[in-house]
């Protein structure tokens, strides 16, 4: 069997619920993306739905159900905020690489460069 425990986000417990590998063997066969339990009378298996979250205890990460896969690590939203002040938010214009001027200092030039890099390498700028 290939498994990885996760952390159901439920009301009705059970203590632990696994969300079934692709691939799985013997009793898991077939129910690649499910999520399982073990109850007195075997293991039970849930459909999830579109939406659906669980804690992979292994990582910490939220393991959310989206265009009918399971994904990870992948952070969705419109803005972050930190203690109120909005950090990141929508894209941005992008901004041109230094050109031109009367005086050219070439190791600012440089670094302006490698920060604009950055930028757009993030996809904070185009």
């Amino acid at each position: 069997m290939r498994l990885q425990e996760v952390e159901c986000l439920t009301r009705i417990p059970p203590a632990s619920c696994y969300l079934v590998a692709s691939g799985a063997t013997g009793a898991w066969a077939g129910k690649d993306g499910m999520l399982a339990g073990y109850t007195e009378g075997g293991w039970r298996f849930i459909a999830p739905v579109e939406g659906a979250r669980v804690l992979d205890r292994s990582s910490g990460q939220m393991v959310l159900r989206r265009n009918g896969t399971w994904e990870s690590g992948i952070v969705r939203g419109q803005q972050l905020q930190i203690d109120g002040s909005t950090v990141v938010r929508e894209r941005q214009a992008a901004i041109a690489d230094p050109a031109g001027g009367s005086v050219i200092d070439s190791q600012c030039r440089s670094a302006v460069s490698a920060i604009l890099s950055m930028l757009r390498a993030h996809g904070l700028i185009a």
